[in-house]
């Protein structure tokens, strides 16, 4: 080989182990994060409801957290909307990076299930916008229900062969936008919906098959009428079907089962320390997110989850 060929073939061995190194980077920090523990962070707009962008992010600040899930609520848009004013995503990373603060994800749930194909349609249209203004942030889903007002809402019609064919169609339709837009969708497994259990968040991995759909943890949603006994179990199994799998981590409560938890984390009946090892083992140090609490309930929340995290890395 002459000179010139082996320059030519080092220099193409290099590009190629810097692309390398540079992809398993990315897939790092999108399932684990850059810490050395998870973020503490929160959802904006379900808490700090009132007041501009900046005002929220002040707020936020104000509360010691790492970081946020905004929505375009935030800014008085609808959090599906159908366009983004220009220079309004901009403002958004701007006015967190001023106060330190990592976006690390965007509402984007619509009613994957909606038996209305028009209305999944939509909300298809409406994750392109939101993918194509925040690249490179993940993106929170829900696979939703067949009840037409609420995807929040359990309908008898969710566990029908109909009902997953209908989400899956849609999620693998979202998980192509997301691949074109260099974006992560994090879709929850929660009691009232379609995708109901973490058995059922592997099918769907599996099924779609693609490296930019993942999960968002959230153990206070995983418990059907008369499981909380089973607690343990219940979570032990949830990490060692999906741990591997989780984008995003969500701190809440629960006071029952059979319903999804309602209560701010450290107030209901989750098994806290569990949790917080789960996530440590499953080498988990991504955003672990605050949301179903009030703004008077943010610093007791956020001195909670710092004290089960110190001891879980105790």
């Amino acid at each position: 080989m002459t000179l010139s060929g082996l320059k030519q073939t080092r220099t193409l061995t290099l590009k190629s182990r810097r692309e390398f190194l540079v992809a398993a980077a990315a897939g790092t920090a999108l399932s684990q994060g850059a810490g050395a523990r998870p973020r503490i962070g929160i959802l904006v707009s379900t808490t700090y409801r009132t007041g501009t962008l900046e005002e929220r992010l002040d707020a936020v600040k104000a509360h010691g957290l790492e970081c946020v899930q905004v929505g375009m609520a935030c800014a008085g848009l609808p959090d599906m909307p159908d366009e983004i004013p220009a220079g309004l995503a901009e403002r958004f990373r701007r006015e967190a990076a001023a106060r330190g603060l990592e976006i690390a994800s965007v509402t984007g749930t619509f009613n994957m299930c909606h038996p209305d194909p028009e209305h999944r349609r939509t909300g298809l249209r409406r994750l392109r916008v939101l993918a194509e203004a925040f690249p490179g942030i993940p993106i929170h889903i829900c696979t939703g229900t067949r009840d037409v007002n609420s995807m929040w809402r359990r309908h008898a019609d969710n566990g029908t062969p109909e009902a997953w064919r209908d989400m899956a169609t849609c999620v693998r339709e979202a998980a192509e936008i997301a691949r074109q837009a260099r974006v992560v969708l994090a879709f929850e497994p929660e009691i009232n919906n379609v995708v109901n259990s973490a058995r059922q968040a592997r099918q769907l991995l599996d099924e779609t098959g693609s490296p930019h759909l993942k999960l968002t943890m959230d153990p206070a949603n995983l418990f059907p009428a008369g499981t909380l006994p089973r607690m343990k179990e219940i979570l032990e199994e949830a990490f060692a079907l999906v741990g591997k799998d989780i984008a995003l981590a969500h701190a809440k409560d629960l006071d029952r089962d059979g319903d999804a938890g309602h209560r701010a984390a450290g107030e209901g009946l989750l098994d806290y320390d569990l949790y917080m090892r789960l996530l440590r083992g499953a080498g988990f140090r991504g955003p672990l997110l605050l949301h179903g609490l009030t703004v008077a309930q943010v610093p007791g929340c956020v001195r909670f989850l710092r004290t089960k995290l110190a001891r879980a890395a105790g």
